[in-house]
């Protein structure tokens, strides 16, 4: 009789539960949407200005910069210059794209504020330096010196995970895009960059917004997406599969995990066959979203 009691408690109480699960998802629930190449072409277009580009020497060959984006927004960030540099000469230039939580000093020091860079994306830099690129990283929206202390980055995923609030993430994630974009038109005016070796490089969230900016800007030539998130149309706006087919850079390396949160290898395979570009690699290594230390010399053909 006790058994049967329980039983039935459990019942209701499961019953409850999936009523309040259900409510919940039909509420705040994200529903998945379509978007047009041409929708998506609009959304991410901005009245192009002339570019000022204010620098702030740092050390040899290391300077701070900043300038005012499309929406008057500042943008700040750091570009390095190769220690054999000759002003006479175009270089190529490499643009790093931090991932999320991160900041652009990730891509300049190993460490920052007793944390380790443990996207090692200082060693990249390092690589790009050694081969005779021009390095420069900005802050996307909301992180590093952008953050909103009123809105922060916690408060733009725990309002996309629990109330179904897609527009703040899908925000950041496109104004960034453009504040990226923005950047390339300065590069484009300065005569010591070679215009025809503009490369994007980015890790996790780095890795979608360089794949969006490669499809929808084809003064990028070279592409490094490293583990970038495998979305949904829950957030068709700022999902990469609906950009691949545009991604036609002369060159483009796509960099998984096997055993990656964000992204299956079956997704990344997807995501591989669908990029449009005829000289592509994958390189698929071993480990989960962090890769493992020294991952990073299995990319040394890209430069």
């Amino acid at each position: 009789m006790v058994k049967q009691s329980w039983r039935k408690t459990m019942l209701v109480v499961t019953g409850i539960i999936a009523g309040v699960a259900a409510v919940w998802y039909a509420v705040f629930g994200l529903k998945p949407y379509s978007v047009t190449t041409e929708e998506l072409t609009q959304i991410y277009s901005y009245e192009q200005k002339a570019v000022e580009v204010n620098l702030s020497p740092l050390k040899a060959n290391h300077f701070a910069l900043e300038y005012k984006t499309f929406d008057g927004d500042k943008v700040n960030g750091h570009i390095l210059y190769p220690s054999n540099y000759d002003a006479t000469t175009p270089i190529p230039v490499m643009v790093g794209v931090h991932g999320m939580g991160r900041s652009d000093v990730r891509w300049i020091q190993e460490s920052f504020k007793g944390r380790d860079t443990y996207e090692q994306t200082d060693e990249l830099t390092k690589m790009a330096l050694a081969k005779g690129y021009a390095v420069i990283a900005i802050d996307s929206r909301n992180h590093g010196k952008r953050k909103n202390p009123d809105y922060n980055l916690i408060d733009v995923m725990r309002d996309i995970d629990w109330w179904g609030k897609r527009e703040p993430y899908e925000n950041m994630v496109i104004d960034s895009v453009k504040d990226h974009r923005v950047l390339i038109d300065w590069i484009a005016t300065q005569p010591q960059f070679d215009q025809n070796q503009i490369s994007v490089a980015g890790y996790s969230m780095g890795g979608q917004i360089s794949l969006i900016l490669a499809a929808l800007d084809k003064r990028v030539d070279n592409v490094l997406s490293i583990v970038p998130p495998y979305l949904t149309n829950a957030v068709a706006r700022v999902a990469i599969k609906n950009f691949a087919t545009a991604v036609d850079s002369p060159k483009v390396w796509l960099v998984s995990a096997d055993d990656d949160e964000y992204a299956s290898e079956r997704e990344n395979e997807a995501l591989f066959d669908a990029i449009a570009s005829v000289k592509k690699l994958h390189v698929v290594v071993e480990g989960e979203h962090i890769l493992p230390e020294g991952y990073y010399k299995k990319l040394q053909g890209w430069y």
